[in-house]
């Protein structure tokens, strides 16, 4: 019943995909709203505040594929209508619940994707919103089951995914 959708969600490795999906969507006057979710240590989300290009972080994301130390020039800030800051932890358990709902395991950027769809679902129930909500699965996570997969590497190198399943449990339910 809601054949253009209220939000796309997506994360940006080089930003090149969400410049192409916002102007896309101002092209075709849809009123659609982009919303790029930013893993921590990323600059995407202080360049979209500030548009300071010279921006830099001295360490690089831990989900693989998203979020850069620096600037990239295909990342157009003035096309996204939203950002989020998602926590590694947040984007490492929304993959791994991912794998519950889907049967098969799904990439941390997914989870990062997924997690600010989420975020959206949760608003937009409580304002009484109705309406759909895209974002991709960006990659398998097969390729993962030594590090997002593994406990002790989460443990090492994420931290405890038990309160953020806990906030994916109430996103879900709106308790």
């Amino acid at each position: 019943p809601h054949p253009v959708p209220r939000f796309i969600v997506m994360s940006a490795g080089t930003g090149r995909t969400s410049a192409t999906i916002g102007r896309y969507i101002r092209c075709q006057g849809y009123d659609t709203q982009l919303m790029v979710v930013d893993p921590e240590n990323s600059v995407f989300l202080p360049y979209w505040q500030d548009r300071d290009a010279s921006l830099r972080s001295p360490v690089g994301s831990k989900i693989e594929g998203i979020g850069r130390p620096r600037v990239e020039p295909s990342f157009i800030p003035d096309v996204v209508d939203e950002m989020l800051r998602v926590p590694d932890a947040a984007s490492v358990a929304t993959a791994h619940w991912l794998e519950t709902q889907l049967g098969r395991k799904v990439g941390a950027s997914t989870g990062t994707n997924m997690w600010g769809a989420l975020q959206l679902a949760a608003r937009m129930r409580e304002a009484g919103e109705i309406g759909a909500i895209v974002t991709l699965l960006c990659d398998s996570g097969d390729r993962y089951l030594d590090t997002y997969y593994h406990p002790s590497w989460v443990s090492d190198h994420i931290g405890d995914l038990t309160p953020w399943s806990a906030a994916i449990a109430k996103l879900l339910t709106g308790d």
